[in-house]
């Protein structure tokens, strides 16, 4: 039986950078939509505009992965999806438990796009007695107390855990010391974990606390933006009155010239040295 230990792909002499390795799954999302339609060749400018990112990136990114396109025809749409496939191990099976069957590991587990991509779920595993037995998503959740045996026989690699945080680290533990190297947490703490072993972590909570912070900011520049000029010069005008009057000091008048003679500076002497003053020509 093919498992996802024994054809784990061979590594590459070449090295590929972390950040592009995180985004060959969004090329291969928009990759798989040309696919679908038919669709031939695509340039690198409609790819990474598709992707989200810029082209030179784009272009950066598959140079690793030894495709260059043809100029002036672009990508073979078919080929690429084969090499990202490839090189993201998506061209075998991996089988995957998930551990935690509460409302989110039950979501998980009726995600089809776990199959379409090549993730079979081998098992859902969850610690309450009373779950044991239960189908969820067409599959009979079994006890944490079969979760090594589980995880020998269907020869499991990956393990995502999406239990409650204070349990999260336990089941880790459990989880590779039974030969699991990959995990993908969805539990609301970090984990500890032994060199070897890669963890991805899925927060929801932390991805909208961004994008409060963006929203704020955001009301923040409209409110900026929306501040008239005109009320900015009256506050200006008002601050300038309100010293004058805690002064005692009466405004200063404009002098006039009088009718039909312009008026001319000249300069006179003072403790304060030269100062213009305006006086009849």
């Amino acid at each position: 039986m093919a498992t996802g230990r024994t054809h784990r792909p061979a590594t590459r002499s070449r090295g590929i950078p972390e950040a592009t390795v995180a985004r060959l799954p969004l090329y291969l999302r928009a990759l798989t939509a040309l696919s679908e339609r038919s669709v031939p060749t695509v340039s690198s400018e409609e790819l990474a505009a598709a992707a989200g990112v810029n082209s030179a990136k784009l272009r950066k990114d598959f140079s690793y992965l030894g495709s260059y396109g043809t100029r002036g025809v672009g990508y073979d749409v078919e080929y690429l999806v084969y090499q990202i496939s490839r090189e993201l191990g998506l061209t075998q099976d991996w089988p995957v438990v998930i551990v935690g069957i509460g409302n989110l590991g039950a979501a998980l587990a009726n995600y089809g796009g776990f199959s379409a991509r090549g993730f079979r779920v081998a098992a859902l595993i969850d610690a309450d007695p009373a779950m044991a037995g239960k189908p969820v998503a067409g599959m009979p959740v079994q006890h944490t107390d079969d979760l090594e045996k589980i995880i020998s026989e269907n020869g499991v690699s990956i393990g995502v855990i999406a239990t409650p945080a204070g349990a999260a680290q336990q089941v880790s533990e459990r989880l590779i010391a039974a030969g699991v190297t990959s995990i993908l947490n969805f539990a609301p703490t970090v984990l500890s974990v032994p060199d070897g072993v890669d963890v991805r972590k899925v927060d929801l909570s932390i991805e909208l606390q961004i994008l409060a912070f963006h929203e704020q900011r955001k009301a923040g520049e409209e409110a900026a933006a929306n501040a008239t000029p005109s009320s900015s010069a009256s506050a200006v005008s008002g601050g300038i009155a309100e010293a004058a009057a805690g002064s005692g000091a009466a405004p200063a008048a404009a002098v006039e010239p009088p009718a039909g003679r312009p008026a001319a500076v000249a300069r006179k002497s003072g403790p304060e040295g030269d100062v213009p003053a305006v006086m009849p020509a």
